[in-house]
């Protein structure tokens, strides 16, 4: 018998990859999003999957239909960092979306008779910055921003609910996710990069761990169905850590540019981001946060397919490809 998979979020960057996947290796979906014309690019008979509106997600949001002959839940859906934020009180609106429209996903999925639910939560709950050593699941949560602390208290909530529901859960936390079509830093890097702008990260020495799109949705699947995976956390990334400037002249390489580094101190580059109100911008360029990956290779023996070098060409030939030729 098929099993059906309800995916939140299926209309975005992870939620289309995954949905593309999971379908491929002989799920139905479920595709839950916030609006049927949201829908109209993942809709199609052939796909097996059925498009759901389920409208705002918060603690009132109601799942029943989407959650019709469901086995298996990934919640992706959420409120994501914002840039400038304009709510007089956005820990609020964090906890509603995040947490307890997360944790109303859950009780009524429990209540569906839905076996494991996958929550894809962040590294942020670990914290924003690693210095001697990466995370791991056994660091004292330390969320760093309102985003991260409305995840944690979700993971929370789900391990109350699994005790009392029997229903198991599995908790990711990635860190940065890219690839094809991402949003956010990475593809403002990837303009700096193809422009051929000198960007002043020569001196930088840190360690950062990122994952490919294609490798979060392999861990995913995987912890759908693996029989250890049940109620456990795992970090994940592509397992390569790497440096600022290595990160920029590996896509100048695979944009078919020169990487223009300058050789400016660190010290300089925040005290200019604080200047200009780009500071958490700016020491995230600076700073390491690296993951170790180890307790998900160990107990789930997964290895991600692909290598941080074939991630970064396929998102910069994404890139190149959505830009078009040059004239």
């Amino acid at each position: 018998m098929t099993q059906r998979v309800l995916v939140t979020g299926a209309n975005g960057f992870i939620g289309r990859a995954l949905c593309s996947s999971l379908r491929a290796s002989g799920y139905s979906i479920t595709a839950a999003v916030r609006a049927q014309e949201n829908g109209s690019s993942l809709v199609g008979g052939e796909h097996n999957m059925e498009v759901v509106p389920i409208g705002n997600i918060g603690a009132d949001t109601d799942w029943t239909r989407a959650l019709v002959g469901v086995s298996s839940v990934v919640h992706l859906a959420g409120r994501a960092h914002v840039l400038r934020e304009t709510c007089p009180d956005p820990i609020s609106l964090f906890r509603a979306v995040n947490r307890d429209g997360t944790l109303r996903l859950a009780r009524m999925a429990a209540e569906a008779g839905v076996r494991r639910f996958v929550f894809v939560s962040s590294i942020g709950v670990n914290g924003s910055q690693t210095k001697d050593r990466p995370y791991t699941e056994l660091d004292e949560p330390k969320p760093h921003d309102l985003y991260a602390i409305s995840k944690y208290e979700a993971e929370q909530g789900l391990h109350e609910i699994s005790a009392l529901t029997g229903m198991q859960f599995v908790i990711l936390r990635p860190p940065l996710v890219y690839g094809p079509d991402a949003p956010g830093n990475l593809r403002r890097l990837l303009n700096l990069v193809e422009k051929g702008l000198p960007l002043p990260f020569r001196a930088v020495d840190n360690r950062r761990s990122l994952l490919y799109l294609g490798n979060l949705v392999d861990a995913i699947a995987l912890c759908l169905t693996h029989p250890s995976a049940a109620n456990q956390t795992y970090l994940v990334s592509d397992g390569e850590d790497v440096s600022t400037p290595g990160l920029i002249r590996l896509l100048a390489m695979h944009l078919g540019k020169r990487a223009h580094l300058l050789q400016v101190p660190p010290g300089l580059l925040e005290l200019a981001g604080k200047l200009v109100g780009k500071r958490a911008a700016v020491r995230r360029l600076l700073g390491s946060l690296a993951v170790d990956s180890g307790k998900i290779r160990r107990e789930l023996g997964w290895r991600p397919p692909y290598a941080l070098e074939e991630g970064l060409r396929e998102t910069a030939r994404w890139y190149l490809d959505k830009r078009g030729p040059v004239l």
